[in-house]
């Protein structure tokens, strides 16, 4: 590796660090006129008592961290009542999304539903209807994954070119957390698929309780892989918004056939296509012909830290560039970051590995000149899959589609730190 491309060493750095004190104090004598007072004085926190255990029945974040919420975009939706709110991802690490700031998708609004009320009913082609209780699920042999889920408009509105400025809009229709539940599999073959006969060319239309009536058509090889008909999430109940008391999991698969609040599962002998899989979630390409049957969320990356919402707040020096990448096909493997727009790549270090359609985390730890950088990453997963630039994406689709934009993203780091959304070609 070229010397000019290796990571700065810490330990150097904290020399560096000490020399610049030394040289400061040296130079000017406000450094050692004016000590710390937070090192100098006692603080308020050290000489008083805190709060008792009484007072925190459920931990919240700290007053200090109350900008790390979910935020939506008024103009986005014609209401709230079926609009987004988004992950503040720029003010997280690791991969986990904690519930409380996890983004929330509605067609007709968040509903109260309470255990004792739930029904859960599977019909159709099967050898017995059967209709589960809540009690009923946590019966079963239950099991614990973690996976993303991602909604199909994430980073929707750039197709026509740069549009917001942070990358809680561009890209935080997405959460990751660890689902607990019962796999549909186990489920179907409690109802029995006998009666469906070769399941070869069979599906299961999924169906929330909300009043959208949210449904979506899974073929049957997808329903006996993987889903999970899940009850809690980073070991909690499931919050309201994100389907309590149940919801489904399609890991890998868009956002909208998570569905919520889930009711009914029937078991079909064809895809029932119904307004969301129809009238949306589709891909309109450039000739106005809509793609059908577009599931599974491509490999993608972003750069959380420097963005817009989070810019470079030190001066030149070492510095720790910070992202997320995942794929509905699988394992991450390799993610690259580039300094200069695409021009040349540096491979990053992945934090925790092994998940499968799961968030992973990447860093590059690099040194910043002070000069100003067009930041990019570019994730590759198991499958051999690169993650495409904006302008391979247009040569297949056009600027008509909304859904499944998982192209390469930019930052503009100016010398001052700060950052803004833009497009190179």
């Amino acid at each position: 590796m070229d010397d000019a491309l290796k990571a700065p060493s810490r330990r150097a750095f904290l020399k560096g660090s000490a020399a610049a004190v030394a040289g400061s104090v040296a130079a000017g004598a406000a450094v050692a006129a004016e000590p710390d007072p937070l090192i100098t004085e006692l603080q308020d926190w050290a000489s008083s008592l805190g709060e008792g255990v009484d007072e925190t029945p459920y931990g919240l974040p700290i007053k200090y961290e109350d900008d790390v919420v979910r935020r939506n975009v008024p103009w986005l939706t014609a209401d709230p009542i079926s609009s987004i709110n988004f992950t503040p991802i720029h003010a997280l690490d690791g991969t986990i999304t904690p519930q409380g700031c996890a983004f929330e998708r509605h067609h007709s609004g968040a509903i109260e539903l309470s255990k004792p009320d739930y029904r859960l009913m599977i019909n159709g082609l099967v050898d017995q209807e059967l209709v589960f209780t809540y009690a009923d699920l946590e019966r079963f042999p239950r099991e614990n994954h973690v996976y993303f889920c991602e909604c199909a408009a994430n980073t929707g509105m750039e197709w026509a070119g740069a549009q917001l400025n942070g990358v809680q809009f561009t890209h935080g229709m997405i959460h990751n957390m660890e689902y607990t539940g019962v796999s549909l599999r186990t489920l179907l073959n409690e109802a029995g698929l006998g009666a469906a006969g070769d399941l070869k060319d069979k599906w299961v239309y999924v169906e929330g309780a909300d009043a959208s009536s949210n449904g979506r058509s899974i073929p049957m090889e997808k329903a006996l892989d993987d889903v999970l008909v899940a009850f809690k999430a980073n070991g909690e109940a499931l919050r309201k918004e994100h389907g309590y008391p149940v919801r489904l999991v399609v890991p890998g698969w868009e956002g909208n056939m998570w569905v919520k609040w889930l009711r009914r599962i029937e078991v079909t002998d064809m895809a029932v296509e119904s307004r969301e899989e129809t009238s949306k979630y589709t891909d309109v390409l450039a000739d106005g012909i809509a793609r059908k049957w577009t599931w599974v969320m491509d490999a993608k990356s972003v750069i959380t830290s420097p963005s817009p919402q989070s810019p470079i707040t030190h001066g030149p020096g070492p510095m720790v560039i910070s992202g997320l990448a995942w794929s509905g096909h699988g394992q991450i493997t390799r993610v690259d970051v580039s300094k200069d727009g695409g021009m040349t790549w540096e491979t990053a270090r992945l934090g925790r590995q092994g998940d499968t359609k799961a968030l992973t985390r990447f860093y590059l730890d690099t040194e910043w000149d002070g000069e100003e950088m067009l930041l990019q990453a570019r994730a590759m997963d198991e499958t051999g899959y690169v993650q495409p630039t904006k302008a391979q994406l247009r040569e297949v689709r056009g600027e008509n589609s909304i859904y499944h934009n998982n192209c390469i993203q930019t930052w503009h780091v100016k010398t001052n730190g700060e950052a803004e959304n833009v497009e190179v070609s």
